[in-house]
C-alpha cells in the first residue's frame, strides 16, 4: 500500500504520484487519468470507461447491419 499526501498546487489541491505508481498505471506526464466509482471507494485508471460503452454500441451497430456492410464491401 502506498499513502499519498494532499498538497497545494496553485489554487487547487492535488497528489503527487510516485514513479512506481506511474509505472504500474503505464502513464506519464500529460496523460489523462479517470476517476470512477468503485465498490469500496474510487478507482484511478488510464482507461476511459465511456470508451467501452461506445465500442459496444459500435459493435452492436455492426452486428445489426452486418449484411449491409457485407454487400457494401463487394
Amino acid at each position: 500500500m502506498i499513502s499519498l499526501k494532499l498538497t497545494q498546487i496553485g489554487n487547487s489541491v492535488g497528489v503527487i504520484l510516485p514513479k512506481e505508481v506511474l509505472a504500474r498505471l503505464k502513464v506519464g506526464k500529460g496523460d489523462t487519468l479517470f476517476v470512477t466509482e468503485a465498490a469500496h471507494g474510487v478507482m484511478l485508471t488510464p482507461y476511459d470507461p465511456q470508451l467501452d460503452e461506445q465500442l459496444e454500441a459500435g459493435r452492436a451497430f455492426m452486428r445489426e447491419y452486418r449484411d449491409t456492410f457485407h454487400q457494401l464491401a463487394k
